[in-house]
């Protein structure tokens, strides 16, 4: 009797994480539009780990195609220096271009530091997408896509070289 209430208790408690798991992959995966009052009354601590990514997470996200950066600096910046990783979109334009993302990828927002970067993932997530903003912004994956780093991550993703 002992075994089966153990097997027993077993099978339901891998039922339950299963359940939980794939509860919490379908929350982030099937991102529905809301108003800021939603985002705001929902918002907790697993809704502010999910917010955000730092640039080797992203990397590793990118070499697989599952993310694509957004660069959301203003017209002029992009003009000084570029990181020619994903698209660019400044913020002012985001109501207008947010059509352009693909709702199939996790959408990584991200401007020098992380500032515009935040306020352009609430939006996207408030328009139904799996958005995170870059903890350590483009200087950080700048960074971290060096020397070696960045030959093999260009090698990996076919990112043109300029």
């Amino acid at each position: 009797m002992f075994k089966k209430v153990t097997l027993a208790s077993l099978f339901f408690v891998l039922i339950g994480v299963s359940l939980a798991v794939a509860g919490e992959l379908r929350e982030f995966k099937e991102a529905t539009p809301m108003t800021y009052d939603e985002y705001l009354t929902n918002f907790d601590y697993k809704a502010r780990k999910h917010m955000k990514i730092n640039s080797k997470e992203l990397i590793a996200l990118l070499k697989e195609d599952k993310a694509l950066l957004v660069d959301i600096r203003f017209k002029e910046e992009p003009g000084a220096w570029h990181m020619g990783i994903g698209i660019f979109m400044p913020l002012n334009e985001l109501p207008a271009r947010y059509k352009e993302l693909p709702k199939d990828k996790i959408i990584v927002t991200a401007c020098p530091h992380k500032d515009r970067s935040n306020i352009a993932a609430q939006y996207l997530r408030l328009k139904g997408f799996d958005a995170k903003y870059l903890t350590d912004g483009l200087l950080g994956m700048a960074e971290n896509l060096r020397g070696d780093k960045a030959k093999a991550f260009v090698k990996k993703t076919g990112v043109e070289i300029p």
